[in-house]
């Protein structure tokens, strides 16, 4: 890579990034780059070098840029296969060809396949099963006092919606959310955990396809789940292989329940250091008001605020191209920093100011372009459903502890918090 201008004598020094003290509040650093350096060159933790793209119009660019591919084949392939990029241990569990890492048409192509799984009409259908899975899990804990928002609600809510959408029996599911709290658990220290997890994963799903197809019915019955779907369509002409199947369902379950439990978890802890928000949106959901939900208009405001995506998953450059002042080498990462973007005051009013009515929005919280997050729907379905529940029926919710104690998920891409603890009044039985 090609050395980058150093900033003027009287410039702050540039902050130092991907400390823990970072990961707490990573924001005032990335005001500091939007302003010195909008493209700017680093020396990530795992040793790779790449390129943070922290304004919106650069980053909204580079996301819709096809110069940018998603096939790690473009960048150092020891580097990948070393699991220094990319998720750690998909190499060599032979689920590569997942939407994360492949381009147009092959992207195209498998993209089409599961789409139908996430139109409104059919997430609009699973509605009531987020709304049950939601009052169980609150069930379990409302009579206690006291939780911890994300192992208790925020993390096993997405991993249940998102099984039985793929058609994982339910019991199974539990095993599911054992590999998914060690990628959890392990998503900022060691990779080898997350390794054996995904591995664990792939043997399942391999499974689970050779059992499903034995028992694949002549016509699909409706709302059929994702994995026989995605069977039906590979014996149907749509040339998906074994592989290619085990690797979707698992990309689906690896990028569905994380991103939807740092969007409750880091949208509850908003709401709660920001009493006079989340008052105004408790009285909205006990009021019949006109005009869009301030609901809806909150979700996508928290989403902007203090994202569950931090950062988009790698790109690699196929040919020289130009980011902002900065010239990209063919072969170079580039990393777009969707946590900078979005509180981007080139682009949004107050950006560092939580307004849950929000409309002028156009946040960059699930990406851009034809990597656009495909369970985006879901995922806010599941973050009102539970936000919602959790406002309603625990009204006086509150920290159990000092926002200094907590404790953020040390990571490249992913923002959540490692536990919430909350208090609140117990409800009483039959509530």
């Amino acid at each position: 890579m090609t050395n980058q201008p150093r900033p003027p004598a009287d410039v702050p020094p540039a902050p130092e990034l991907f400390t823990w003290e970072f990961a707490t509040d990573p924001y005032p650093a990335y005001a500091w780059l939007r302003e010195h350096a909008p493209v700017h060159r680093t020396e990530l933790p795992s040793g790779v070098e790449a390129w943070l793209v922290t304004r919106y119009a650069d980053a909204k660019a580079a996301l819709a840029d096809q110069r940018l591919s998603k096939n790690p084949a473009h960048h150092d392939e020891p580097a990948h296969a070393r699991g220094k990029t990319g998720i750690p241990g998909e190499r060599k569990a032979e689920l590569m060809t997942h939407l994360l890492n492949i381009d147009p048409p092959d992207h195209t192509r498998l993209r089409r396949l599961v789409s139908k799984a996430f139109t409104p009409r059919r997430v609009a259908e699973f509605a009531p099963r987020v709304q049950e899975l939601t009052d169980h899990l609150l069930d379990r804990f409302a009579d206690r006092g006291e939780a911890d928002l994300i192992h208790d609600f925020a993390f096993p809510l997405p991993i249940y919606a998102i099984c039985d959408l793929l058609g994982v029996p339910r019991e199974d599911q539990d095993d599911f959310r054992d590999w998914a709290g060690m990628m959890i658990r392990h998503g900022g220290g060691p990779r080898g955990g997350v390794a054996r997890s995904v591995k664990k994963m792939r043997g399942y799903l391999l499974e689970l396809i050779h059992r499903k197809r034995a028992e694949l019915p002549a016509r699909p019955a409706p709302g059929e789940d994702l994995i026989s779907g995605l069977i039906r369509a590979s014996d149907h002409g749509e040339h998906l292989t074994e592989n290619e199947a085990a690797a979707m369902a698992f990309i689906l379950l690896f990028a569905g329940f994380e991103t939807t439990v740092n969007l409750i978890g880091n949208g509850a802890y908003a709401l709660l250091t920001h009493p006079e928000q989340r008052a105004r949106l408790q009285r909205s959901l006990t009021e019949d008001g006109g005009g869009p939900s301030l609901l809806e208009t909150g979700i996508e405001e928290l989403l902007r605020y203090d994202g569950p995506v931090e950062l988009a998953t790698w790109r690699y450059a196929t040919e020289p191209l130009r980011l902002g002042d900065q010239d990209i080498a063919p072969g170079d990462p580039v990393l777009v920093v969707l946590a900078a973007a979005d509180r981007d005051p080139a682009r949004f009013t107050d950006p560092d100011v939580l307004d849950l009515s929000r409309r002028d929005n156009q946040h960059l919280g699930y990406g851009h372009g034809i990597h656009y997050c495909l369970g985006a729907p879901l995922a806010r379905l599941e973050g009102r459903t539970a936000l919602a529940a959790l406002l309603t029926r625990l009204p006086d919710l509150r920290l159990a502890a000092d926002p200094a104690e907590l404790r953020w998920r040390g990571g490249l891409i992913m923002r959540g918090l490692r536990t919430l603890p909350v208090q609140f009044t117990p409800e009483r039985s039959g509530t």
